[in-house]
Formats: structure tokens, C-alpha cells, sequence
């Protein structure tokens, strides 16, 4: 298995994760901040996104499960010597920092999330605004080979859609984001590895969350999300984690989806502010 990423800075670790369609580069912005206020950045691709490996999904897609993936992010930071560290997770990847924190409590100083709520809190709450809305959530999940090949048909044409019906911020993503996550979502088999991942959410990870149902996270926890993006229009954000973390704080930056894109300074000044509340591990 073949994690790719970069890695920037000195002093505290802090690893990003990316969302769907992007990759490591997504976090340009916010990871520069960081890297000059004194910590050491880790930004990689999951498993199945960017240049990683892409491996079958396995029985009840158990290889794209936020446990395995979380397992895959743990060993990369214990393989570049950060036993503890921080962690800042958009979209998907929010939801293997949720599961890292209940998998892997010991390893974490901090966790943040941002603009999602608790994937079984998702489906449980799911009415037809929020399947109009976040129709792939529901169309990816599908048997394959029916979304890959549907997609596949005109992937550019996909992704644009997608991307744009995300962001609330003319420009973004920019084009050259946009030809980097085209560029990655080209390569054989990422468009199975993500249907993967969402089938994953739709099965083995909500089995997961039910069998730690009375587990809480007790890292400190950042909550972001953007105001005028649907996670923000639909849930009351705070409330749906205060009921899976005991230590949770956030608020609303006016964008949409991706925050790190389309508000970078705002969120690398929550970020930052939200790491200082705290002692530094180093």
C-alpha cells in the first residue's frame, strides 16, 4: 500500500485530509499558514484519491472503511516519527478523522472537522431535500459497475458538475486544481476506489458506528462548516457532534464546501486559534 503526500515545517504535526474529488493539494492554502506558525504539516492522499495505492474494495468494501484508512494515516505518521499530532479533515476525510479519534484516541491532540456531520447521523436524518441535494451519496453506493461506467462516460464532465455545485466562491476550485483532481481522477480505477469509499459509508462504517454507539471522542474537537453549503442549510452542525464528543467548539465561515479553497486564511485562523487553546504536544 502506497500513501502519497508532502510534508513541510517544523514543531508540532499536524496531518491533513482531504475530500471527494481532491487530493493533498486542496490544502495549498491553509497548510502554508501552518508550516509558518511553526508546525510540521503532513498532507497525503487517501487511500483510492490522489497517487495512492487503489486497491479492490474486499468484502463489504472493508478496504475503504474510515477504520482501515484511518489505520493507513496512523502508520504514515509513525513512519515519519509523529507519534501524536493534530488532525484536520474536510469531507471524507473529516469522516476517517472521526474514525481515527475512536480507533486511535491516544495518538490524537486535536481533531477537527469540517463541513460534515456524523456520517449515521447523515443517513439516519436523510429526507428528500438532503438526497436531492447530496444525490451521491445515494448514486455512487450503487452495484458496480453501474456509477463507474456511468462516470467513466464523461468523467471531466462529472467532476465539473460536482466541484461547482459545491463551491459558493466564484473561482473556485481554479482551473489548475480543477485539471490536478482531472488528472488524478483519469488514472485506472480511482473512480472505482471512490465509489468504494462511499459504499463503504453505506455499510461497513455504519456498523462500525453502531457497535461504538455509546463510544464518545474525547479530544478536543473543531467543528468548521460553511454557511451557505448544504451541511450548514441542513443540521445544526454543533448539536449533531455534541453528541458523539464530549470537548467540541466551531462556527460558520461564509463559503460553501470546501473551506480550505474557498476561505483559506479564515480557516487556517480558526485552525491555528484552536491549536493554541491547547498545550503543544511536540
Amino acid at each position: 500500500m502506497v500513501i502519497h503526500g508532502a510534508w513541510a515545517g517544523e514543531g508540532p504535526a499536524v496531518l491533513l485530509l482531504h475530500g471527494h474529488p481532491q487530493n493533498h493539494c486542496t490544502w495549498y492554502g491553509v497548510a502554508r499558514r501552518l508550516v509558518e506558525s511553526g508546525y510540521c504539516v503532513v498532507a497525503t492522499d487517501l487511500r483510492g484519491y490522489g497517487d495512492s495505492s487503489r486497491p479492490e474494495g474486499g468484502e463489504n468494501h472493508v478496504n475503504y472503511s474510515k477504520r482501515t484508512m484511518a489505520r493507513d494515516q496512523v502508520a504514515v505518521m509513525r513512519s515519519l516519527g509523529h507519534e501524536r499530532f493534530a488532525i484536520v479533515g474536510h469531507d471524507r476525510g473529516g469522516r476517517v478523522a472521526h474514525r481515527m479519534a475512536l480507533d486511535h484516541p491516544n495518538c490524537l491532540s486535536h481533531i477537527a472537522v469540517l463541513d460534515i456531520a456524523p456520517t449515521a447521523t447523515m443517513y439516519a436524518r436523510a429526507d428528500r431535500q438532503f438526497a436531492t441535494r447530496y444525490f451521491w451519496w445515494f448514486f455512487l453506493i450503487q452495484p458496480a459497475p453501474l456509477p463507474e461506467r456511468l462516470i467513466a462516460s464523461d468523467a471531466e464532465f462529472f467532476l465539473r458538475s460536482h466541484l461547482s455545485s459545491q463551491s459558493r466562491t466564484s473561482g473556485v476550485p481554479s482551473e489548475e486544481l480543477i485539471q490536478e483532481y482531472l488528472r488524478c481522477y483519469r488514472l485506472p480505477g480511482t473512480i472505482h476506489a471512490v465509489c468504494e469509499d462511499y459504499r463503504a459509508a453505506a455499510s461497513i462504517d455504519l456498523e462500525h458506528d453502531a457497535a461504538d454507539g455509546d463510544q464518545r471522542v474525547h479530544t478536543p474537537m473543531l467543528v468548521l462548516w460553511g454557511s451557505k453549503g448544504v451541511v450548514g442549510e441542513t443540521y445544526d452542525v454543533l448539536a449533531t457532534w455534541r453528541e458523539k464528543a464530549t470537548d467540541v467548539r466551531g462556527g460558520s465561515i461564509a463559503c460553501g464546501h470546501s473551506l480550505q479553497e474557498e476561505a483559506p486564511d479564515l480557516t487556517a485562523d480558526a485552525v491555528l486559534a484552536f491549536l493554541e487553546s491547547r498545550p503543544r504536544i511536540s
